[in-house]
């Protein structure tokens, strides 16, 4: 092994710390984090926000070069993008996790595949700011949304393969916490260079790939090049997309609850400037300067729950409680504008739902991590999992829309959120792999 790899196991499935122990005494894992994890675990975090911020930054920067573009057909325009930039988003991770899972080299698996993922969205960010009609646009941004995917599924795996079971409450919520972060930030971030966009996505290409690259550079993996490896084929390249739910109810039920609760939390913040303006009756003007605001109402939510659900479930040994109550918490907040449809109802709605999509998102990667049925398929696993929060991006607000044009207004979809997030507390509850 070479003199800087990190002595972390290749699959994170034993560690020292869960070697089994001949002090009955020491029967009990130790929470604390073991030397050779705690780089992985201080800077995880920092990294976690990064795609989420190219995410939200496009889609800010995006509306607006829309509307200058073609101002009369702005509505289809960004509904295409968003559903091509979501195919890309959905292609990425199932195939680079495929590949990683199979790729062999003196710096890791994983490594390999982010800074290769990093330096293609990043690029393409910079392209985008440059983009001269909506065709080239539209490319830029689904190679934003591939490469910044495609980074994800590795980064996702290297917590099933190295941070051992009692501490991945832990990790998940530092984890959890940067992407929340990142999502809501990013566009204020974005704010500050409206009047020069091609700017604005030159500085976030660049600090996306610097935080990247210093932590490719700061936590590196060990060679894994004498370990054996399957050969690829193209069965095991469409093997990527699927799971067999039959073989494996923990993996099915999993990804049921984990796509109910983004779909459900997708419809309401997809639409959240209508229902400002039709639900609850504000111009315009007054919409667009009241939907920031929820975000900045949503946040304190989000910091709470999320640094006391990872901890809170790593004490107790237990994910689906947590599971459990952040979906029945999305299920109430969706309740609240239809009592009090108003401002303020909308305020008390962003803060309830977000935390407990704050929460989910805390023990979410845990949870997933102890469903994954084969240690040899983790980032092609993880990649189909990670289906289940992309789909809803371009399912939900299609539904949505739906749901409105059916029903005749906006209401129709507060009762809708509500059943969808408590279906997604229940699916968790059939799982047998997960306490």
């Amino acid at each position: 092994m070479p003199k800087h790899a990190d002595p972390g196991p290749a699959h994170g499935l034993s560690t020292t710390a869960d070697a089994a122990p001949t002090d009955p005494q020491a029967a009990r894992p130790s929470h604390k984090v073991p030397p050779a994890l705690r780089r992985l675990f201080r800077t995880a975090p920092f990294v976690a926000p990064m795609a989420p911020i190219a995410y939200s930054v496009t889609v800010y920067y995006v509306a607006i070069q829309v509307e200058h573009m073609d101002p009369d057909a702005k509505t289809s325009n960004l509904a295409l993008i968003n559903a091509l930039a979501a195919v890309a988003a959905m292609l990425a991770q199932p195939i680079v996790g495929v590949l990683s899972d199979r790729t062999r080299s003196r710096y890791g698996a994983r490594r390999p595949w982010m800074l290769a993922s990093a330096c293609l969205g990043a690029t393409a960010l910079l392209t985008c700011g440059l983009a001269p009609n909506l065709a080239a646009l539209t490319v830029c941004v689904m190679l934003v949304q591939f490469g910044f995917n495609a980074f994800q599924g590795p980064f996702s795996a290297l917590l099933p393969d190295r941070v051992p079971d009692h501490l991945r409450g832990r990790y998940s919520t530092g984890v959890g916490l940067g992407m929340l972060l990142g999502a809501v930030l990013g566009p204020i971030v974005g704010s500050l260079f409206t009047d020069d966009i091609p700017l604005g996505y030159a500085v976030i290409a660049g600090a996306t790939l610097l935080v990247i690259v210093l932590f490719v550079a700061l936590v590196p993996d060990r060679d894994n090049r004498g370990e054996p490896r399957r050969p690829f084929s193209p069965r095991a390249f469409l093997a990527a997309f699927w799971v067999n739910p039959v073989r494996n109810p923990d993996f099915f039920w999993g990804f049921a609850g984990r796509f109910l609760l983004f779909g459900g939390y997708a419809m309401l913040n997809t639409y959240q400037l209508y229902l400002a303006q039709d639900y609850v009756g504000l111009t315009l003007e007054q919409a667009k300067r009241t939907v920031p605001l929820l975000s900045l109402v949503a946040l304190p939510g989000i910091l709470v729950a999320t640094t006391v659900a990872g901890p809170l479930s790593d004490r107790l040994g237990r994910r689906k409680p947590v599971v459990l109550v952040s979906g029945l918490l999305i299920s109430a907040g969706a309740a609240i504008p239809l009592a009090l449809p108003s401002v303020l109802g909308l305020a008390l709605s962003s803060f309830v739902v977000a935390s407990g999509f704050g929460a989910f998102a805390a023990v979410d990667q845990a949870l997933m991590s102890s469903v994954l049925p084969n240690p040899e398929d983790f980032g092609k696993d993880l990649g189909v999992l990670n289906l289940a929060a992309t789909l809803p991006n371009t399912i939900a607000p299609v539904a949505a829309a739906g749901i409105v044009h059916a029903f005749g207004g906006y209401a129709a979809l507060y009762p809708v959120v509500g059943v969808i997030g408590f279906l997604g507390a229940l699916a968790v509850l059939p799982i047998r792999s997960v306490r």
